[in-house]
């Protein structure tokens, strides 16, 4: 059989107006498998945002011209081929009330710097399909056998069916969601669902340090509970 085409690496675009730090993200980035496109000043990082569909806007908060804030909101508004693009603020000082700012106008995350490769990586892992949704070795491995694990996917599957009622149900308890999201982390490591376990933290650190934006984090983590009981086979 004739090989199957590898995926295209994830686009970034990096608007950094420091140059050890463009220079860094950007060597980063490329040794992670990402491709990237790098600019020193806000307005031409929404020229290109408006022109080009990138995977990952890494946006500096203070740059020449406009900041992460004016260019994210000047995407929205006009509905560049970027718009819907995964946006990453960067910033070298951000407060706490700052970041849950970023969060509120839709900002998926902070990276604040100087960074590592890790958190590069942790970044590239937020993109869709960059986990996967089941891990099938991974789950071997944590549960001895196919056996145990086809009971283990059983329960999670029942699991997430009423977590996913609840989740549309009117009203919120955060103590009780955060709760609930700390167990189903567990379930997912036996299960081998890697993706809904990253979603899982990634919301239960939104409802932690700004749950009053916590919608987007919550339709996301829905997204991937859903694609998770589809792979499980409801």
């Amino acid at each position: 059989m004739p090989a199957q085409p590898a995926d295209p690496p994830p686009r970034v675009l990096v608007a950094d107006d420091d140059a050890p730090s463009r220079r860094f993200l950007c060597d980063g980035l490329h040794s992670l498998g990402a491709a990237t496109c790098e600019c020193a000043d806000g307005m031409q990082a929404l020229q290109l945002a408006r022109g080009q569909a990138f995977d990952l806007l890494l946006l500096d908060c203070r740059m020449p011209g406009a900041g992460a804030r004016e260019v994210l909101a000047a995407l929205q508004a006009d509905g560049g081929a970027s718009a819907g693009s995964l946006a990453i603020a960067s910033s070298a000082e951000l407060d706490a009330g700052e970041q849950r700012e970023l969060l509120a106008i839709g900002f998926r995350g902070v990276l604040r710097k100087p960074c590592g490769i890790a958190e590069l990586q942790r970044l590239l892992a937020l993109l869709p399909g960059a986990i996967p949704v089941l891990d099938d070795e991974a789950a071997l491995r944590a549960s001895g056998d196919a056996a145990t694990l086809r009971a283990l996917r059983g329960l999670l599957r029942d699991e997430l069916t009423q977590l996913l009622r609840e989740l549309c149900q009117p009203g919120r308890d955060d103590a009780a969601l955060d709760d609930r999201l700390h167990r189903l982390r567990s379930a997912c490591g036996f299960c081998g669902a890697p993706a809904l376990a990253a979603e899982a933290e990634r919301l239960q650190q939104q409802l932690r340090e700004a749950p009053r934006t916590a919608l987007p984090a919550i339709a996301q983590f829905q997204a991937t509970l859903q694609a998770t009981l589809q792979a499980l086979g409801t």
